[in-house]
Order: C-alpha cells, then structure tokens, then sequence
C-alpha cells in the first residue's frame, strides 16, 4: 500500500516533495478535481452537471445528440448560459506550468474539456486532452473546427440549432461523446508520455475511466515513481507509491514548489 499522506508540514510529504525536485520526466494526469476550484463543476457529483441537468446526460450521446434536434437545442441553450470564457485556471494549474517553466513535464493528459491547462500556459504539445475540449466546436460531417465563441454567438443571434457553415452539417462542442472514438494520436501521445517518465502524477481524478488511468499502470510497468492526489480513494491506489489525500489547491503547490 502507498504511503498515505494529509499533512503537508509531515516528513513523509517532505520527501515526496524531493522525488519532484529531482524528477527529470514527470507526467501527469489529471481529472475533474483540479478544475473544481475554478467553478468548474464535475459530472455525477451532488452539484454535478448531470445531476442538476439530467438531459445534459442525453446531448452527452452521440447517437441521441444526431437523432433529435430538441437535444442538440437545448444543449446549445446551456452553452450559450454557461460560458467557459470566464473560468480562469487555480493555483493546481499554475503550479503544472511551473514543472514545464523547470523543463521537468514531460507529458499533461488531461480528462478535463475545460481547457485551463492550455489557458494556464502549458504548452499545446505537452497537453493531451483525452475526452477533448468544449473550447471548440466541430463539424459532425465535415470536420471543420471552429472556436467555440464563434458558433455561440450564431446562437445568440436565434440560431437555435447551428449547423456547419462549409458543408451543412450539424455541429457540436469539440468534446468526446459516449458513443464517439477516442482520437488514437492524443492516446498515443499520452501513454508515449507515461512509459518515458521517471515520475507519474494524478491528480483529482477517481482512476476510473481508461484509457486515460492507464497512464498510471503504464508509468508504473516502466518503472516510474507514481504519486496520487486526490480528496478520496481511486480506483489505482495499488500503483502509488505516496497518496496525497486533501485539496489539490493547498498540496500542489507545495509538492512542486512554486516560489513565493
């Protein structure tokens, strides 16, 4: 079992602290706990998207978001309500764009569609954003991708239900459906991470979903050191070596160290 951790003034905390300092390829993985902090809410939590919405759920299936236009309405309507554009990233975030300022990150999968990493500032060829992102939308047809700004604002001109201005089709946030193929080079590109680094982190992610909680067992098979940090067990606490239990915007800066 890993070493179980609450207290950042503790010795133990300390010395997972050095195992970040002396990284030289870290990887991380993150999930809807770091973006809580944010304003960002998760899926299936009490104040949960889906909870507080259960249609939401249904404009989360592709074969139901194609088939019925009164889905695809109303999920263009809780769009255009709930806007990303005044989310700003947390210290977690900040504190990741601190590791690639250092040269240490090697690779940032992300399950989040908020986009915070890329608006914190790392770098769009380190993140892979394994479920996609809401900060863009994209043909169903043709492909063609647009910001998300661009097509909300259709939306708020009356157009109800958008559709693709090159080819007709029906458009939809840039996000990965129930329904739908994860995209093969961003799966790539994130394990291609995991097996490379000398240390593994996840972060506010339950360790649930794969692919993406297989960059922790990828990690861990090559040889990486693997640190979990989240405010509840995970699904792959047999993996880590430390535990970090507690909120992500206290710990995580400290464990990287971010200067004052």
């Amino acid at each position: 079992m890993p070493m179980l951790i609450k207290d950042i003034h503790s010795p133990e905390f300390a010395q997972v602290r050095q195992w970040v300092i002396e990284a030289r390829r870290i990887t991380i993985l993150t999930g809807a706990g770091i973006s809580t902090a944010s304003g960002v809410p998760d899926f299936r939590g009490p104040n949960g998207i889906w909870t507080k919405n259960p249609l939401a759920e249904k404009f989360s299936n592709i074969q139901t978001y194609k088939s019925d236009e009164s889905v695809r309405i109303a999920g263009w309507k809780a769009s255009s309500e709930r806007r990303l554009s005044s989310v700003e990233p947390n210290v977690g975030h900040l504190a990741l764009v601190e590791l690639e300022r250092r040269g240490q990150l090697r690779g940032l999968a992300t399950q989040n569609v908020d986009g915070l990493h890329l608006v914190a500032g790392n770098s769009p060829e380190l993140v892979h954003e394994v479920h996609g992102t809401w900060r863009y939308t994209r043909c169903i047809s043709c492909s063609d991708r647009l910001p998300v700004e661009d097509t909300l604002q259709r939306v708020d001109a009356g157009e109800a239900d958008p559709k693709c201005l090159k080819c007709g089709g029906l458009m939809k946030r840039d996000v990965i459906l129930f329904g739908e193929a994860l995209v093969p080079d961003v799966i790539a590109g994130a394990m291609a991470a995991a097996e490379d680094a000398d240390l593994v982190m996840a972060i506010g992610t339950q360790l649930n979903v794969t692919p993406a909680a297989n960059v922790v067992t990828r990690g861990k098979a090559a040889g990486a050191k693997v640190i979990i940090m989240n405010n509840q067990p995970t699904d792959r606490d047999q993996y880590a070596d430390a535990f970090l239990m507690g909120d992500i915007t206290e710990m995580l800066p400290v464990l990287v160290a971010i200067p004052d």
